[in-house]
């Protein structure tokens, strides 16, 4: 599957820990990426400085659904599900 034209759901959705040209501390969940166009294309799309985890991520109808706000849902979804839990241990 190819990337739909403006939708640019997997570089705001996740959060990228990895350091982004721009964002040397990467990037929160709902944050769109510095290199983010305006039409949500990646303007380092290729570059050798983009992050491994954007290279290696492929567009797949399971992930991107059938338009944006699907993909969006999705990826939101799996951010949820894999965000660290923190557990505060009662101090007595």
């Amino acid at each position: 599957m190819n990337c739909r034209p403006n939708c640019g759901a997997c570089c705001i959705a996740p959060s990228i820990s990895s350091p982004i040209p721009g964002m040397p501390n990467g990037k929160p969940a709902g944050v769109p990426c510095i290199q983010l166009d305006q039409d949500f294309r990646c303007k380092i799309f290729g570059q050798p400085d983009r992050p491994k985890v954007c290279s290696e991520f492929q567009a797949a109808e399971y992930v991107c659904g059938s338009h944006r706000d699907e993909a969006v849902a999705t990826l939101n979804d799996m951010e949820a599900t894999t965000a660290p839990i923190f557990i505060i241990k009662d101090p007595t």
